[in-house]
């Protein structure tokens, strides 16, 4: 099956089960200041897992867009991907193992509207228990297994397996089927294990599901093992796993949520290489436009050099659906990484596969078109033009940057101060280089780089601590004045520009603001000089500044602008008849004591992409 076909037999499924379609979140979280992307389908759900009664109901149902930057290193074999798509569904207080187990299996096995996997090629694995947390044994998800199996005439084995390690060393046996593992396989919460679990948070015992692709596929590494489902072996994925969220870490240890819940996951990509019968997901249709494009321009074959394809793959997809939600090449943050991507791509494009003949641009049009249905945000201009433009920018810095990593590869070593130079001077990610000297064989000391990047940040250290909403480096007085004028500048750049302008980022200190808009052209002086009129028009008509929480399609009808929030209630801001916008605040109460706004600068930070930096002067 394509990946849109799964997708859709997915929602259809859930819906004809009185499950409520809801929108994928942002890429970039906008309510969740602990994490550079959203990594997981239940993190923007997490108010509601806790308690928080969601507006469509106890059953949900959506497609959800994943980053996981930890995964980056990983990218070369034939399953990991940075970014990736899931499947969810969620319970909500309503049904719980037994209901989720059920139409979890059907919906793999039916062929008619499902996926159609064959029984015999699925293994399930369950939470052990743990005595010392006072978590029992998940022995109703085993018995339902059990039952689920035997409906289709497979026996299944039960094993007992506890930690990895343990199942390395005993292996798997002739008719096992279901597997008990501990808390390092079977629990699941946004950090991990249950002891790395701060109080409040959210987690619990889970169930997953493994696709065996047949033994020969195991590495060779793992033959002697026999491997069992959870391991690296080649021959089993996980392909989905369903979450019995009902505990929460207390003071004291562990308390029952109130509600229990059930958060489903299953990794579309994954999903999609199931149906094909490979282990390879990089073989599924998404992918096969640039696979096919590179394998013509470099005269490689993919089955020859995979790596490369795959890296030049993943990065790009994942750097498209990270413009498209905002993101913009930086040396800070989620620019980094977005860099590093980009940089990565093009460095496998240009060296490794040695093609001239494409440039990431063209390629990511293979991905534009293959998402632009499920995902009309890709389709923006700005995506191309970003990477265009950091593509010419690091094709220079690559070259003069490949000629000193040559010259210094001579001296037989690296130690941390060259690495710090080469990300400084030449644009190198630290891990591009440690990835070439890999390569070349040339050892490399680390010392000294965190010190050196250390001194890098010191000057702008104390702005990046403590981030607010609404991009606040502190709640002072100023700051709280700075954030009530951005919504002033944001209406007043659609005023004068038109309705084209979209928000892509703010930042607001207690002595200027910075903000970033969608806009193709230079702003002329004539356009500055209107933006500041107006802003300074509404500053003196003493604006009353109030919020109202109301729900979001109601939102979108008054005319609300900004970035949409996932909750089903958001917060706008209103500064008189003027301006509305979805804001988590703080504010002043009258635009009166705002003082006199003054831009002092327009920029371009990216092609589609202008930046206004400007100052609110004593009046």
């Amino acid at each position: 099956m394509t990946l849109g076909e799964v997708r859709r037999r997915f929602l259809d499924f859930m819906r004809a089960r009185r499950h409520c379609v809801i929108g994928s979140a942002p890429l970039v979280p906008q309510e969740d200041a602990t994490t550079l992307f959203t990594g997981s389908g239940m993190q923007p759900l997490v108010p509601y897992l806790l308690g928080k009664e969601h507006q469509q109901g106890a059953r949900l149902v959506n497609a959800q867009k994943c980053f996981r930057a930890n995964d980056i290193d990983e990218v070369g074999d034939n399953r990991h991907t940075t970014f990736f798509e899931m499947l969810g569904n969620w319970s909500l207080g309503d049904y719980f193992k037994e209901e989720q187990l059920e139409q979890i299996f059907l919906f793999l096995t039916d062929v008619e509207k499902g996926l159609g996997l064959d029984p015999q090629r699925l293994y399930v694995t369950v939470f052990a228990g743990d005595e010392s947390l006072g978590i029992p044994r998940d022995e109703v998800s085993a018995e339902k297994w059990r039952e689920l199996f035997a409906g289709v005439g497979i026996d299944a084995g039960i094993a007992h397996i506890g930690s990895q390690e343990d199942g390395d060393a005993r292996g798997m046996r002739d008719g096992e089927r279901i597997f008990y593992y501990d808390a390092g396989e079977n629990w699941w919460s946004r950090v991990g294990e249950p002891e790395a679990m701060p109080v409040g948070e959210p987690g619990g015992p889970d169930s997953e599901v493994f696709y065996d692709f047949g033994e020969e596929h195991t590495d060779p590494a793992f033959a002697h093992l026999h491997p069992h489902p959870a391991t690296d072996s080649g021959r089993f994925i996980e392909i989905c796993n369903s979450v019995f969220m009902e505990y929460v870490r207390t003071e004291e240890g562990f308390g029952l949520l109130p509600k229990k819940n059930v958060d489903f996951g299953g990794g579309l990509e994954r999903m999609v290489a199931a149906t094909e019968h490979t282990p390879d997901i990089f073989t599924i249709d998404v992918f096969d436009g640039v696979v096919q494009a590179l394998a013509r321009a470099s005269r490689v074959s993919y089955s020859d050099q995979p790596a490369p394809f795959r890296v030049i793959a993943d990065h790009l997809r994942s750097a498209v659906f990270a413009i498209a939600d905002g993101v913009l090449p930086s040396n800070t943050d989620r620019g980094y990484v977005l860099r590093r991507l980009l940089r990565e791509a093009l460095y496998n494009l240009r060296y490794v596969l040695q093609v001239e003949g494409e440039s990431l641009t063209s390629l990511s049009a293979h991905f534009i078109s293959a998402y632009r249905e499920a995902y009309p945000e890709v389709v923006a201009a700005s995506v191309e033009q970003v990477i265009g433009e950091e593509e010419e920018q690091f094709t220079k810095t690559l070259r003069n940057g490949m000629r000193e990593l040559e010259r210094l590869f001579k001296k037989g070593s690296l130690d941390g101060q060259t690495v710090f130079v080469l990300q400084s001077s030449y644009g190198f990610p630290k891990e591009l280089t440690l990835s070439l000297a890999e390569e070349k064989g040339i050892p490399v000391s680390l010392d000294g780089y965190d010190e050196a990047m250390e001194k890098h940040r010191t000057l702008s250290r104390q702005a990046s601590e403590g981030k607010f909403k609404g991009g606040l480096s502190d709640t002072s007085a100023m700051s709280v004045k700075y954030h009530t004028a951005t919504h002033l500048l944001h209406q007043a750049l659609r005023d004068v520009l038109g309705d084209g302008v979209e928000q892509k980022g703010s930042n607001v200190t207690p002595e200027r603001l910075r903000f970033d808009f969608s806009y193709t052209e230079k702003m002329t002086d004539e356009q500055k000089q209107q933006v500041e009129a107006v802003v300074n028009e509404k500053i003196q008509a003493a604006l009353p500044v109030s919020y109202q929480d109301m729900p979001v399609e109601e939102a979108r009808k008054v005319g609300a602008i900004g970035v949409f929030s996932y909750d089903d209630i958001v917060r706008v801001y209103s500064v008189g008849d003027y301006s509305k916008e979805f804001c988590g605040g703080p504010h002043v109460e009258n635009t009166e004591v705002l003082g006199k706004f003054q831009i002092q600068k327009e920029e371009a930070v990216g092609s589609g992409v202008r930046r206004i930096k400007a100052v609110l002067a004593s009046c």
